[in-house]
C-alpha cells in the first residue's frame, strides 16, 4: 500500500502525512519554502514539483526509502472533529470549487434527492437552513463510512484517525502530531527539529486556507449544528479521533483540546 498521503521536502528535512482539513495548504507551503525560500505559486496540491509527493510516480521510492528508514522527522496535524466535519459541509457540499464546478460532479444532486439536503443556490452564497441541511450531510456522512453508500467515504470527512493510521501500518513512526488549534506552537516545534535550506520565519508566513471564500459562511455557532442525534452520530463515526487526539466530545462549543496527545498509544491503537 505504501505511504499515501504523504509528502517530503526535496531536501528530505522532514515527511508529513496530510490529513485533509487540517492546515495542510498552509503545512504544504512551509515545506515547499523550507527548501526554495519562495512560496508555491498558486496551490501547493497542485504542486508537481519542488515536493516531494506519494501521488507522484517518480516521489514514492524517495518516500518509501526515507520511511521505513526513519530518515527524516515525521509529523501530521489533527483537528476538532466538529469544526472539521463543519468545515468540510460548507467547502466541498455548500460551496464552488476552484474549477467552477460543485464537488465531485453529481453528489450535491444525490443529497438533495436522497437526503433532502438544501445548499443555496450555485454562486455558493444564498441564503438557506445551515443547520437542518447540515444535520443531513451529518447522516450521509455517516452512511458512506459506516456502509460504504451511498458512495465511498470522501477523504475530507473521513475520520482523521483513519488517515494518520495508514502511515503507521505501513511502516511509519510519528515523532510529532500536533493540533490545528494551536498551529503555531505545533509548526514551530517541528521546525525547530529540523535543518532546512532556507530559515521559516513561522510569524511571516501567511495562512494558506485555500477552501476560503468557496461556500457561504457559517452563520451559527458549532455547537448549535449539533443536537442530541447529530452527537450521536459524531461518536459513532469519530469516536476514536476524541478519544486519541484528546478533544471534547462533550461540547461542541470546546475547539480546543483537553489533555495531551501520547504518541505510543497513537502508533499502538492505529498501528493494529
Amino acid at each position: 500500500m505504501g505511504f499515501p498521503g504523504t509528502w517530503m521536502t526535496e531536501s528530505e528535512s522532514m515527511v508529513y502525512r496530510v490529513v485533509p482539513k487540517c492546515a495542510c495548504s498552509t503545512i504544504g507551503q512551509i515545506m515547499f519554502y523550507s527548501d526554495h525560500g519562495e512560496f508555491f505559486d498558486g496551490d501547493i496540491h497542485d504542486a508537481k514539483a519542488g515536493i516531494h509527493k506519494w501521488a507522484l510516480d517518480a516521489s514514492q521510492g524517495p518516500i518509501t526509502d526515507n520511511v521505513t528508514a526513519r530518515k527524516s522527522y515525521a509529523f501530521t496535524c489533527v483537528r476538532n472533529p466538529y469544526t472539521r466535519v463543519l468545515s468540510s459541509f460548507f467547502d466541498k457540499i455548500c460551496g464552488i470549487q476552484r474549477n467552477g464546478r460543485r464537488y465531485r460532479g453529481n453528489l450535491v444532486p444525490l443529497l438533495v434527492q436522497k437526503y433532502g439536503i438544501d445548499v443555496g443556490g450555485d454562486d455558493g452564497k444564498q441564503e438557506f437552513d445551515q443547520i437542518a441541511s447540515f444535520r443531513r450531510f451529518l447522516l450521509f456522512a455517516r452512511d458512506t463510512i459506516r456502509w460504504r453508500r451511498p458512495m465511498d467515504p470522501d477523504i475530507h470527512w473521513s475520520a482523521v484517525s483513519g488517515h494518520v493510521s495508514t502511515f503507521i501500518i505501513n511502516g511509519g513512526t510519528y515523532d510529532n502530531i500536533f493540533w490545528t488549534e494551536q498551529f503555531n506552537d505545533g509548526m514551530q516545534q517541528v521546525l525547530d527539529a529540523v535543518d532546512t535550506p532556507h530559515k521559516v520565519d513561522l510569524a511571516a508566513i501567511p495562512r494558506f486556507n485555500e477552501s476560503e471564500g468557496h461556500g457561504p459562511k457559517r452563520a451559527h455557532p458549532v455547537e448549535d449544528y449539533f443536537d442530541d442525534l447529530s452527537m450521536h452520530l459524531m461518536r459513532e463515526i469519530y469516536k476514536r479521533d476524541f478519544d486519541l487526539f484528546k478533544y471534547d466530545f462533550d461540547n461542541p462549543g470546546n475547539k480546543l483540546p483537553v489533555g495531551e496527545i501520547d504518541l505510543d498509544e497513537v502508533h499502538a491503537k492505529l498501528g493494529d
